[in-house]
């Protein structure tokens, strides 16, 4: 108390004793009503949105082997990522990370991006994607769909660092999905890709999957997978395919998390030139390098199979699955393996669809799709594939 038996003011000058107390009050009402908006637009989008479908790859009956697809294709935004982003845009809300009025940024290839647009339209903000040049026309067509501006760099590895100096003069939030994608899903439930996939094997002839095969981006989806597998103390073993031009596995297999590569991925979607932050090497059980071509003849044995087009990466997790299938007819077990239809092949019709592409890249798909058709047809994995 002062002299005169009232409050001290606070004022640097004038303090005395142990009691005085310096406050600063930042309370914005207007921005907290617009946080609270922009929450609730996001969670009604989640709310609105019916689970997605899991998929039967026709097997023979008499192998006692189930094969699944869980159809990320039918999210609002097509693919798997979709589920990503509504995870960051509401990390990133609830942090206080993006305001009103200012851009969010992402380093992506295409699919990150194309549902991010989304989210950032649906809240009102501006959205700037830093992706390589290389990335999908239709790709980018859906990110400019969705609102969201491309913007192009040569080198994949200058992706992390154009996005944040985008942030930093733009005064926007760099999003960052290679860093947070394995922190902001809550990987314990809460109708995450794991819960969904385990409520739909609930009442199949094996409920508990041998193998989840999940292909790796950010590394978040294996990550959560994992994660919710160990937490409900499931058998299930967790293997994760990785492309050409991805290091990953390199990193993985040697217990280096400083490996670089010198080149992006031809998988749009998955594969990294770096081990990216969110992806978590011990906890998962098995890695595959697998070809490209194997992956584009994957995709291709799946429109044959269901009549349905996917993604590169979708391939790349079947054939990956289908190798993982071949073991357990030839040692006799039986079982259910899950991997991801991670996006629709539409986005991808001029490249893992086109001849003449598979002709540009020197890809020859044909051994890899004898090695399909082989196992579909004789139940056996030529030593080849």
């Amino acid at each position: 108390m002062s002299t005169t038996g009232q409050p001290d003011t606070g004022s640097t000058d004038g303090i005395r004793g142990s009691l005085a107390t310096v406050d600063t009050d930042r309370s914005d009402p207007t921005y907290r009503a617009w946080l609270k908006e922009a929450v609730r637009k996001v969670q009604a989008d989640a709310n609105r949105s019916a689970d997605t479908h899991l998929l039967r790859f026709p097997l023979p009956e008499e192998w006692g082997i189930d094969l699944y697809l869980k159809d990320e294709s039918t999210h609002p935004t097509g693919s798997l990522k979709h589920r990503l982003a509504r995870s960051l845009f509401l990390y990133a809300l609830c942090n206080g990370w993006i305001r009103p009025g200012r851009p969010v940024i992402e380093a992506s290839s295409g699919s990150t991006a194309v549902s991010e647009a989304y989210f950032a339209k649906l809240i009102g903000v501006p959205f700037i994607a830093v992706m390589p040049r290389t990335t999908s026309a239709e790709k980018c067509r859906l990110i400019e769909f969705h609102g969201g501006r491309c913007h192009f760099v040569d080198d994949p590895m200058k992706m992390y660092e154009e996005s944040a100096n985008l942030a930093a003069e733009t005064g926007g939030h760099y999003m960052d999905q290679f860093t947070y994608a394995e922190r902001a899903t809550d990987w314990r439930g809460n109708n995450n890709i794991a819960e969904s996939i385990y409520q739909q094997m609930r009442l199949e002839r094996y409920p508990e999957p041998t193998w989840i095969v999940a292909t790796a981006g950010t590394g978040g989806t294996s990550a959560t997978i994992a994660r919710y597998v160990h937490y409900m103390q499931y058998d299930t073993r967790i293997c994760v395919p990785d492309p050409e031009n991805s290091v990953f596995f390199e990193g993985w297999t040697t217990s280096d998390p400083t490996v670089t590569g010198d080149c992006g991925s031809r998988i749009e979607g998955i594969g990294r030139p770096r081990m990216e932050p969110s992806f978590l090497p011990a906890a998962i059980e098995r890695m595959m390098k697998v070809p490209d071509a194997a992956s584009v003849a994957a995709c291709r044995a799946l429109e044959r199979a269901i009549g349905r087009k996917a993604g590169g990466s979708t391939g790349t997790g079947l054939w990956s699955a289908l190798k993982i299938v071949a073991e357990m007819v030839a040692e006799g077990r039986r079982g259910s393996v899950v991997t991801l239809l991670c996006d629709p092949g539409d986005r991808y019709l001029d490249k893992y669809y086109s001849d003449s592409w598979l002709e540009e890249q020197g890809l020859d798909i044909g051994p890899y799709t004898t090695a399909i058709s082989s196992l579909l047809e004789t139940g056996v994995w030529p030593d080849a594939g």
